[in-house]
């Protein structure tokens, strides 16, 4: 049978990306991602729901989100779910179910603006969601 693990989240950071550099000179970024639901019950009373998500980004990607971002920062993740497993210093074993970033987005601060209504439609390379090698923030 065939698989498939992959998701694409919105949200804000909820601290700022914590970084650091391997023996190897690989960079590693922890992030905190918050995405919210907003619904209506059948009573039409509003709803919110925040799911909090931890994310792992290595590379070259790791090392512009913590150059450009911060806590609060909006961001899009593409990546694989991935089920980290562990035993407590009390002998219970414990998991935890994060994401590790394929690929991101910048969004602009304010979140809901249309990005097909800018006049010059021929520079898309903002569109990408991996970083680019130039270093320059997509916005």
């Amino acid at each position: 049978m065939s698989s498939f693990n992959k998701v694409i989240l919105m949200g804000n950071l909820t601290r700022d990306p914590e970084t650091r550099v391997t023996a190897t000179s690989l960079t590693i970024a922890k992030l905190g991602l918050a995405t919210t639901r907003k619904y209506s019950t059948k009573e039409g009373q509003r709803k919110e729901e925040t799911t909090f998500v931890d994310i792992d980004c290595f590379g070259k990607q790791a090392e512009v989100i913590t150059k450009y971002l911060k806590k609060g920062s909006p961001l899009m993740v593409e990546g694989r779910l991935k089920l980290d497993q562990w035993e407590a210093p009390d002998g219970t074993k414990r998991q935890k179910l994060g994401v590790v970033m394929e690929g991101f987005q910048f969004i602009p601060q304010g979140g809901n603006q249309d990005r097909t209504d800018r006049t010059d439609q021929s520079d898309r390379s903002d569109q990408s969601p991996a970083a680019s090698d130039d270093d320059s923030p997509p916005f």
